[in-house]
């Protein structure tokens, strides 16, 4: 499949060392011992990707979604402890935040307003997909001058 702002073409994504549908048996956790991990450090604060990098080095679980049946966000979104803007989502606004200040200081960088132009379309229609999926509500909009107020 071709890139989204590029034209050019590449595998995305990266390959797993093993492809079993059950939890390996050299990972020592049970699933209810995984899930309370992911608990307790969605507590500390972690974010879903940072828990499962946690998860993969610290506790040798190489994928939450085999060891337990469910992916890190479910187990989150079960337990009440979901933020309310995806995080895939908030990242690509902090991104665009951070080029958006760039641009306050170098008014003539071109290359990053074409690059902010690329990210605050990627938001866009990110959003466009969780409204359709109901994650966002109808009337969530991106704006950048909110956005950093929510940032701050």
């Amino acid at each position: 499949m071709a890139r989204m702002h590029a034209r050019r073409k590449g595998k995305s994504g990266s390959t797993r060392l093993f492809t079993r549908s059950e939890h390996p048996k050299w990972s020592s956790l049970k699933p209810r011992e995984v899930e309370s991990h992911v608990l307790d450090l969605a507590k500390a604060g972690y974010s879903s990707s940072r828990i499962g990098v946690i998860l993969r080095d610290q506790y040798a679980v190489p994928d939450v979604k085999i060891a337990t049946g469910k992916k890190i966000t479910k187990i989150l979104d079960d337990n009440k402890m979901l933020g309310e803007i995806p995080e895939d989502l908030k990242n690509l606004i902090s991104k665009a935040l951070k080029i958006r200040s760039h641009l306050d200081v170098n008014r003539k960088d071109v290359i990053n307003k074409r690059n902010l132009q690329l990210t605050e379309s990627k938001v866009r229609r990110l959003a466009k997909y969780y409204k359709r999926t109901k994650i966002l509500p109808d009337d969530w909009k991106y704006n950048p001058k909110q956005a950093k107020l929510l940032f701050e």
